[in-house]
């Protein structure tokens, strides 16, 4: 059975230099920093077995002395976005005609941000692991009080999909460029869920942020142990018992509702995805469920939900 803080590790399981800092170190040495023309900071970190495999061509400089990788076009100014963004698609698309990576079979056609300079360099949304830069997604759970105590919406993902057959949130999904994080919930619930819109618009409640820092494993999809630092925007949906979820598109199974019990229980079995354990964590924190009192490790859970990464993160979205 897992504990809480077992959850956590699970999720936010890229080491952290305090704690481990032989292990974090050698790790960080042996990859290599992405950055984008326009900023000193690093916005990624790339395996360097991803480095060896991925056929950069004539527009990347990949510096193995200093262990630094960026878009680069003879004559650029370093505020033309436009023509990083088509080195990176471009790419990313050899890449994946090639077969260079498992990851890139799952081909989205979806753009996520990346965030450091501007909110203008783009990269497409199945070779963000490749690259370990932050992507952003949302999160939401729909409760209800009954007379046998609050329960909760539990989807179980479809099969076919990464994490098949684990359970979820609610409703989730990533943030695409341009989308503003309530606007892609909207547009999840209906999806995902079958909630009507203006139902979402009038009842969900944005309850903030969590971050971590996780090493991909198999599940997953693709490559094992590529970077995927991520934030999700956190809201909750207070729903009445006539209210039912149901499946509209291809992601979820089905939904069944539990009570807090259950779905602590299921968390201890290790049948949530893991990335949606930890949101159920802030949600049981934030309503009373989790308390110092019941959870010895209250305090560093709290904190390790909350993760500063070691990258740009969005100023807006």
């Amino acid at each position: 059975m897992k504990s809480n803080l077992d959850l956590v590790n699970e999720c936010d399981n890229f080491p952290y230099r305090d704690d481990d800092p032989d292990t974090y170190d050698k790790l960080v040495a042996s990859c290599y920093e992405f950055v984008v023309l326009g900023s000193r900071r690093t916005v990624g970190l790339v395996q360097p077995w991803v480095v060896e495999k991925m056929p950069w061509g004539k527009n990347w400089v990949v510096d193995h002395d200093k262990k630094r990788l960026f878009p680069y076009v003879e004559g650029l100014s370093p505020d033309k976005f436009s023509e990083q963004n088509q080195v990176i698609d471009e790419t990313l698309r050899t890449a994946r005609e090639k077969g260079a990576f498992k990851v890139l079979q799952k081909w989205r056609d979806e753009l996520y941000t990346i965030h450091g300079p501007s909110q203008l360099i783009k990269m497409e949304r199945s070779g963000s692991p490749l690259f370990g830069i932050v992507t952003y997604g949302v999160h939401m759970t729909a409760y209800l009080h009954t007379q046998d105590g609050m329960k909760i919406w539990v989807p179980k993902r479809a099969k076919g999909k990464t994490y098949g057959g684990l359970l979820d949130n609610t409703v989730a999904g990533g943030i695409a460029t341009g989308e503003q994080p309530f606007e892609c919930l909207v547009r999840e619930a209906a999806e995902e869920a079958s909630f009507p819109e203006d139902l979402v618009r009038s009842s969900v409640k944005s309850c903030g942020t969590i971050s971590y820092f996780s090493l991909r494993d198999k599940r997953a999809g693709g490559e094992s142990d590529l970077f995927q630092p991520e934030v999700q925007f956190v809201y909750d949906m207070e729903v009445g018992e006539d209210v039912i979820p149901k499946p509209c598109d291809d992601e979820v199974e089905d939904f069944r509702q539990w009570t807090v019990g259950e779905v602590q229980e299921a968390l201890s079995k290790g049948l949530f995805k893991p990335n949606c354990a930890l949101l159920l964590l802030d949600f049981f924190i934030r309503h009373g469920v989790l308390t110092p009192q019941n959870e010895s490790n209250y305090v560093e859970i709290v904190s390790r939900l909350h993760r500063k990464l070691p990258f740009p993160t969005a100023t807006a979205m």
